[in-house]
Formats: C-alpha cells, sequence, structure tokens
C-alpha cells in the first residue's frame, strides 16, 4: 500500500477537477513505461531464534527487525539513495533517491516488505532493478537473522502471530474491516501479491485496456496461484490471497460491471469512487479517522466528525484513490492486481504478460476479440472458482489452461512487436519462460508447493520459507 506523500491542499470547487486527476495520465507511446511492485514475508532464521524470536515467525517492527532493516538501507552509500518516511515518529518506509529515484519502500500492515519499482522502460530494467533491490537486503537481513520469502498467503502464522506495523492508515482499517467483512484482517496480515502498473494513451485507451485486463485477471490469477497452506497445512485452495479478496470489503474490490461496460470512462470511475466509503482524511500530518464516511456527502457540503468546516481538497481525493482495491484499479495508471507474490522469474512473467498484451495495438485488438468470446458474468463466475480449482477451472468446452495458453501465445507476440533487446540481443519474450512452462503442462508454483508438501517435505511446511527465500 502507498506511502504518505505530498498533499495537494486546493479545494476541490467542481467534479471535472477530479476528471482531471485521472486524465493527467494519459502519454503519449513513447513515454509508456513498467512499474513493478512486489511484496514478501519476513521470517525469524534458525539460526537467530531465541526464547523471543521462534524460527520462521514474523520478525517484529522492533528491536532487530523491520526498522533496523529500513534504517541500515537509508545509509547506504552514505544516505544518498533514500529518504526516511515518518509517520507520528515510527520510520515506516523509504523513498528513492539518486540511482533509486522513483522507488520507494514501504511497509504492509504485517510487515510484509514491498518494492514500488520505479516507471521504467522495458523489461530487462525491470530484471536489474529487482535483482538490485534482492541483493542489498540480503546483507542487512542476515545480520538481522531474518529473510524474506514472496508467498501469496503466509503458509503457517495465524493473525494472531504476526505484529502490526505502525502506519497510521492501519490503525484505522484494523477497526474497520471487521465492519464490512469477515476475512479484512487476512489480507492486511497474511497476503503478498505483485502488481504490474501501465499506462494508457487516452480515455479509450484506458477503458480498452480495463475491460481486456479486468476480464482476464481471474485467469491471472489460477496462473499464478502460489498460496495453498492455511496455518501450516493445505486447505484446498491454490491461491488462499485472492479467496480472502472475496470477503474483504466488497464495495471497494472485486470485479465492478460498471469498468466493464461500454462508455467506461474517468467521469465513470469517479462517479464509483465517490459512493466507495472513506478510510481517513489527512490534516497537518495527521490522519483523521472517518471510516465509512460519504466523500459525495462530503463534497455536497456535509461536515465529517472531527473535520467540521473543513472542505474536500485534490489531496484528499487523491488518498481516497489509494482506498479501493479493485483486481484492476485505475489511478494515473493502470494497476493489475490479481496474482500472488511468487518467485522473481514469476514476478517478472506477470510483469511481461500484461506488457505484452497491453501494450502493442494488434495485440490489444486479438485480447479484446478473446475476451468477446464470453459475457462479462463468465467472468465474475470464473473469479469465484479459481482460487479452488485454478487453471482447471472448467471454461467453454475446456478449462482456463487454455484461455492461459492464448494470453501467453499474444504476450509474447506484443514482446516481440516492441523489439525491445538487452545487451546480449534477447528480446522480452524470454520473461514469459515460466508461464509456457505452465500452459504446456506443467504445474503452477501452488501445484508444486503442495507436490513437495506431500513429498519431500513429508508434511513440514517450513521448508517453503528456505525454498521460496528471495
Amino acid at each position: 500500500m502507498s506511502n504518505p506523500g505530498a498533499h495537494n491542499s486546493n479545494v476541490i470547487e467542481s467534479f471535472q477537477q477530479m476528471v482531471d486527476v485521472l486524465a493527467a495520465g494519459a502519454r503519449p507511446r513513447q513515454e509508456w513505461r513498467i512499474g513493478t511492485e512486489h511484496e514478501k514475508f519476513g521470517f525469524v532464521l534458525p539460526d537467530a531464534a531465541g526464547p523471543q524470536r521462534r524460527a520462521w515467525s514474523s520478525p517484529p517492527y522492533a528491536p532487530q527487525g523491520i526498522e533496523a532493516l529500513l534504517r541500515d538501507l537509508a545509509g547506504e552509500n552514505g544516505g544518498a539513495r533514500w529518504q526516511e518516511i515518518i509517520d507520528r515518529d515510527a520510520l515506516i518506509g523509504l523513498k528513492g533517491a539518486a540511482d533509486a529515484k522513483g522507488c520507494s519502500i514501504s511497509l504492509e500492515p504485517g510487515g510484509q516488505f514491498e518494492l514500488s519499482g520505479a516507471p521504467l522502460a522495458s523489461l530487462h530494467e525491470t530484471a536489474a532493478e529487482m535483482d538490485r533491490h534482492f541483493v542489498s537486503i540480503r546483507k542487512p537481513c542476515n545480520e538481522l537473522g531474518i529473510g524474506f520469502a514472496p508467498i501469496g498467503f503466509h503458509p503457517t502464522a495465524t493473525r494472531a502471530d504476526i505484529p502490526w506495523m505502525p502506519k497510521s492508515r492501519y490503525a484505522i482499517m484494523r477497526n474497520y474491516m471487521p465492519r464490512v467483512g469477515t476475512l479484512g484482517l487476512d489480507m492486511m496480515l497474511r497476503t503478498c501479491t505483485v502488481q504490474v502498473n501501465l499506462d494508457f494513451g487516452s480515455e479509450a485507451d484506458m477503458a480498452r485496456k480495463m475491460r481486456v485486463s479486468l476480464a482476464l485477471q481471474p485467469v491471472a490469477t489460477a496462473l499464478f496461484a502460489s498460496s495453498p497452506f492455511y496455518e501450516g497445512k493445505p486447505n484446498g485452495l491454490l491461491s488462499n490471497r485472492a479467496q480472502v479478496w472475496t470477503d474483504t470489503d466488497n464495495a471497494r474490490s472485486g470485479m465492478p460491471h460498471l469498468f466493464l461496460r461500454d462508455g467506461f470512462s474517468f467521469a465513470a470511475y469517479v462517479n464509483w469512487l465517490l459512493d466507495v466509503p472513506m478510510y481517513f482524511v489527512t490534516r497537518d500530518d495527521r490522519m483523521i479517522d472517518v471510516a465509512g464516511c460519504s466523500f459525495r456527502a462530503w463534497l455536497d457540503g456535509r461536515d465529517l466528525p472531527g473535520l467540521e468546516g473543513e472542505r474536500p481538497t485534490i489531496g484528499d481525493f487523491e488518498d481516497h484513490l489509494t482506498t479501493v482495491f479493485p483486481d484492476v484499479r485505475l489511478k494515473q495508471f493502470l494497476e493489475m492486481r490479481g496474482a500472488d507474490a511468487g518467485s522473481p522469474a514469476m514476478m517478472l512473467a506477470q510483469s511481461a504478460l500484461w506488457t505484452g498484451i497491453l501494450y502493442d495495438d494488434a495485440t490489444l485488438h486479438a485480447a479484446e476479440k478473446l475476451v468477446l468470446e464470453h459475457g462479462w458474468d463468465d467472468y465474475s463466475a470464473i473469479r469465484a472458482a479459481v482460487p479452488r480449482t485454478g487453471l482447471d477451472t472448467p471454461w467453454g468446452q475446456g478449462d482456463l489452461r487454455g484461455v492461459a495458453a492464448r494470453m501467453v501465445e499474444l504476450a509474447t507476440d506484443g514482446l516481440r512487436a516492441r523489439a525491445c533487446r538487452d545487451a546480449h540481443g534477447q528480446d522480452e519474450t524470454r520473461y514469459l519462460d515460466p508461464l509456457r512452462e505452465i500452459v504446456s503442462g506443467g504445474p503452477t508454483q501452488a501445484e508444486a508447493w503442495l507436490a513437495a508438501y506431500h513429498g519431500r517435505w513429508k508434511g513440514d511446511v517450513t521448508h517453503i520459507f528456505t525454498e521460496a527465500a528471495v
């Protein structure tokens, strides 16, 4: 989730101002970029375990935990690479500077460590950025006796096992989530995802990309499933993370049919957003809890508790944008949000899949034709099924593995058309190799983990931490 940022204090005087916030994201093709965000669970290494630190447990914020890691990274190169982000005297993230400009590091509620990558021109640059990040955390992690593993749902911990991070918005969400769903606290504490952020050229281009990517997001969920364990045992699911999202807060998540309709626009998204209940308002670097209140009513002149006489600003609207969680989220770019975190190769493959499908006109047109072979209700139905049945979910005369294979083929065409080559002359299609193996009949990450659990691990799921470690 987002780190705090600069607040635009201009008062909202018209609906169009909010539409303009989104419209400002439109960019010419030559400026389209790829931004990859990935999360990972921390764990205590067995050699560092003791009376207060159990092996494989989640590391605390402090001492000798997440805060110390952030401070170590903040000191890299004499402090030139990162600027500290402070929330009520707590260090809760880092903003990149110098050669890390455009990146940020943030904390999810349970200490999941997230790199929000810079907007980059090619997947080759994304791969290099990811490598640099993993290298940069290994030395301080070893000194602290902790490691990190990207997995979609925590394989062993209960909610009570995981420490909460000292971030103001999380305290507000923690109180609100149980009012709107049964699994919101699991989403906060026990899930990790990978997402890619991609640009659009115009409102019409945004709408095309939204329809294609939102409809196909459940297929991506099945393809990238990597969370088959719950508190140390298999629980019959392949993506427990995706299952959690079915009962987190359905007013702000899922696959709103509005997004799939002809005529979808920036204004339509703003109208939807205004009816999503609020979480907080920021004033004087302090977050005020207004959870459940209506942004639309505030715009219409109704006071919020604790903010009597205050009028909503552009900054308030921009904050509200970050508190909705549809499977594809619109900001000044589109965020693909349907995948479990997984191996570095699979996280790169997720960026490659959507870049290939959405960034080439001919490929996007072919993907639209693929999507239109079924009605929108069919896509909503498979979203509910894929956490359990994955690529074996029935689809037409076959199953989703066939659709996934067509998506990988389209992405290959799109990346080939981009013709972005590295120093060795290789194009970006090689980042799809893990997906080609799966759609050809190989196991998904979840299926591979389950085979290990029933085989060489002999029922001990803690082996996943070392095998998934980055």
